[in-house]
């Protein structure tokens, strides 16, 4: 598969699942908001979150990989080709899926070894 480190370092933010959503999320052209009756999660590169906020349960310094290409619904396997060799490893992720095609979030500190682990299983990274 070729994947793409987007350049955007991303911040995870849970709301209440009654909160509205902030317009600040809005503000990027790569983002997810997913409300359930537990809770709103926001994901969104790290500069869309306002300086002068705290917010009680939020994870930042992830960076986000990302499937290129659209995968066809019919495909499986594809989030455990990445999520399982990560997991052997160590490397914690989170994931997000869209109609086209899957992002892997991993944190700053484990992507370079997320690459290797990843080039290792055969994938290929476009932009490195």
């Amino acid at each position: 598969m070729k994947l793409k480190i987007l350049n955007s370092n991303f911040t995870v933010v849970k709301f209440p699942p009654t909160e509205t959503i902030p317009l600040w999320a809005l503000n990027s052209d790569v983002f997810s908001i997913t409300r359930t009756d537990e809770e709103l999660s926001i994901v969104c590169p790290s500069e869309c979150l306002p300086i002068n906020e705290a917010f009680n349960d939020v994870e930042n310094d992830w960076k986000c990989i990302k499937v290129e290409g659209i995968l066809d619904f019919s495909l499986t396997g594809i989030l455990s080709s990445l999520a399982n060799p990560l997991a052997e490893n160590n490397i914690s992720i989170f994931a997000i899926s869209t109609f086209n095609t899957d992002y892997l979030l991993v944190k700053s500190h484990s992507i370079e070894k997320a690459i290797v682990v990843l080039e290792n299983e055969g994938h290929i990274f476009s932009d490195i």
